[in-house]
């Protein structure tokens, strides 16, 4: 005779949490990965950026980029200048730098594991978005004890950028 074994579920108020940061970084991984892309964009262009240039880098239409940039513009992420010029503001140069190093840390850490370049590049994209500032914390440490020398150099710029601003 086979009993069956009740499913393990974890607490209410404990799933209600999880799905909770779930839809969190949904909502949030929008808007780093356009401030992410402003910064990349004003850096290699002089900081020229207008919502144009968004719309090949990041797959989607112009009434998507209008919509999300109004967003942006509400949470004080974004300004616009002269010629709809594209700039971000402090919070936004901060949310910026910190998805960046975030996903400099989950792609280093990826590729420690031997994922191909590709591959962990197109993953590192989701994954940043939905781990914690903790297991961020834990995948740097492990990066920096498997490989000390090459990711403390890819992380010492993010430190370098932060100090001059140029990220």
């Amino acid at each position: 005779m086979r009993t069956s074994k009740k499913a393990r579920i974890p607490a209410a108020k404990r799933q209600a949490a999880a799905l909770r940061h779930t839809r969190e970084a949904r909502r949030s991984a929008l808007a780093e990965d356009y401030v992410r892309v402003v910064t990349d964009l004003s850096a290699s262009r002089g900081g020229r950026v207008r919502a144009v240039d968004l719309i090949g880098r990041l797959g989607v239409a112009q009434p998507t980029v209008a919509k999300v940039l109004a967003r942006l513009r509400r949470e004080g992420l974004i300004s616009s200048e002269a010629r709809a010029k594209l700039r971000l503001t402090q919070r936004g140069q901060a949310l910026a730098l910190a998805a960046k190093k975030r996903h400099q840390i989950v792609l280093g850490f990826l590729l420690s594991l031997g994922v191909p370049q590709e591959v962990a590049e197109r993953d590192a994209e989701g994954i940043e978005h939905h781990v914690s500032e903790a297991t961020v914390s834990a995948l740097e440490t492990f990066i920096n004890r498997k490989s000390p020398r090459s990711q403390q150099g890819q992380l010492s710029l993010f430190k370098a950028a932060a100090r001059t601003g140029s990220m």
